[in-house]
């Protein structure tokens, strides 16, 4: 298994499966982060936290904890 927040800047990939319960995955499906969505991590901020992502024609960020629960191939 690879999760969002292991990828590197540039890099693009899949959403197979979000991981965790209730609101939280509420809150990424709400957002756009949905099974078969293209994601591609566009920066870090300087410590890490927030993920600035690119997804469906927009940019968003999500806290690394968030990305910890977003599986992708």
């Amino acid at each position: 298994m690879k999760f969002l927040s292991e990828l590197s800047v540039g890099s693009e990939s899949e959403v197979i499966r979000l991981h965790g319960k209730g609101a939280n995955k509420r809150k990424l499906m709400d957002m756009g982060i949905t099974k078969g969505t293209k994601i591609k991590i566009e920066r870090f901020a300087p410590l890490g936290d927030p993920i600035q992502l690119k997804l469906r024609n927009y940019s968003m960020s999500i806290r690394k904890k968030e990305a910890e629960n977003i599986e992708v191939k």
